[in-house]
C-alpha cells in the first residue's frame, strides 16, 4: 500500500523547519533577550491556538493527574530546554554546537529509559554514548578561536539537553495520549506562565520591534511551534517512530549548514567529522533492542 503524499514530504519539511530554528532563534536574540523572546513566542502560540480550541472543543485531560503530567512535560521542554538553549545562544555558543549537544538526547533516553522497565543496557548503547560524546567534543574543540563557546554557554546547552531528556522520559513513563491541540495549548500556556514573569522581572520585557523580529516570531510560532510539532506528532501517530528518530541524526549538521549563511558561523573539516561521528553514535545507541540481545 502506497503512503500518502503528506507522509512522504512531512519528514523533509519537519527536518528543515526544526534545524533552521536554531539559527532563527539566535537572530531573534539580537532584538529581545531570551526569556522575553520565549514569552512572546508562547503568548502568540496560545493566542493562535485558543480560538481553534474554542471552535473545535478538543477533549480535555480527564483527571488532575493527567493535566499535571502534560504540564510537567511542557515545563521541562518549553521552559527548561528552550530557556537554557536560548541562554546558551545569548552567551555566544554557535548554533551547530548547541544543536549537537541537545541532539545527544536519544542516547541519554536509550540509556536511561530501560531502567524504568528493567532492561539491560547493552554494549552497543554504551559505545554509541562514547561515540556521541567524542563527536560532540570534536565539534566543540573545532570551534576554539572561531566563535568559541564559553563555559556558561556549554553548561546551559547541557542543561537544555537534560531538560529535553527529562521531558521525553517523563512523557514515556507518565504521559497519557492527549489531543494535540489540547496538549500544545497547555504546554505553551505553562511556558508563558513561567517565562513571562522572568522576562518582566529580569529583562524588563525589552523588545526591539522591526521587520526582522517580526519574521523571526512568525517562523518560531508558526514554523516551529505549530507546523513542525504537528508534523512530528502526525508522523508518530502514523507509525513512523523509527523514521522520526533517524531525522534527529541529521539535525546537527543541517543546523550547522543553516548557520553558515544565516549567522556566518563557518565550521571546519574537524567539526564536520565530529558531526558525523556523533550522528553515528546516536544512531547506534537509539537502535531498538532485540529480545535476545543488546
Amino acid at each position: 500500500m502506497s503512503r500518502p503524499l503528506w507522509l512522504l514530504s512531512a519528514p523533509v519539511i519537519f527536518l528543515i523547519l526544526w534545524s533552521a530554528g536554531f539559527s532563527v532563534a539566535k537572530i531573534g536574540l539580537h532584538h529581545a533577550p531570551p526569556m522575553t523572546l520565549l514569552a512572546l513566542r508562547y503568548l502568540l502560540a496560545v493566542a493562535l491556538l485558543l480560538p481553534a480550541a474554542l471552535v473545535l472543543r478538543p477533549p480535555l485531560p480527564r483527571t488532575r493527574r493527567a493535566l499535571w503530567d502534560v504540564a510537567v512535560t511542557g515545563f521541562l521542554i518549553q521552559v527548561v530546554y528552550f530557556g537554557l538553549c536560548y541562554l546558551s545562544f545569548q552567551a555566544g555558543t554557535p548554533a551547530g554546537t548547541v544543536a549537537i549537544i541537545v541532539c545527544l538526547q536519544p542516547i541519554l533516553v536509550a540509556l536511561i529509559a530501560p531502567g524504568f522497565v528493567g532492561e539491560r543496557v547493552g554494549a552497543a548503547r554504551w559505545l554509541g554514548l562514547g561515540l556521541g560524546l567524542l563527536g560532540a567534543g570534536a565539534v566543540i574543540w573545532s570551534r576554539q578561536g572561531v566563535g568559541a563557546a564559553s563555559a556558561f554557554g556549554l553548561l546551559t546547552a547541557v542543561g537544555g539537553l537534560l531538560g529535553i531528556t527529562g521531558g521525553t522520559l517523563y512523557e514515556k513513563r507518565y504521559g497519557v495520549t492527549q489531543h494535540p491541540l489540547t496538549a500544545n495549548l497547555i504546554q505553551y500556556g505553562v511556558g508563558a506562565l513561567f517565562t513571562l514573569p522572568l522576562a518582566l522581572l529580569t529583562e524588563r520585557f525589552q523588545v526591539d520591534w522591526g521587520w526582522e523580529l517580526t519574521w523571526v516570531m512568525a517562523y518560531l510560532v508558526i514554523g516551529n511551534s505549530l507546523i513542525a510539532i504537528t508534523l512530528l506528532l502526525a508522523l508518530i501517530r502514523a507509525g513512523e517512530v523509527s523514521r522520526v528518530s533517524s531525522l534527529f541524526y541529521l539535525v546537527p549538521p543541517l543546523a550547522a549548514l543553516f548557520a553558515w549563511p544565516m549567522l556566518g558561523e563557518v565550521m571546519g573539516p574537524m567539526g564536520w567529522a565530529g558531526m558525523a561521528l556523533a550522528a553515528a553514535g546516536v544512531a547506534l545507541a537509539a537502535r531498538p533492542v532485540s529480545r535476545g540481545g543488546s
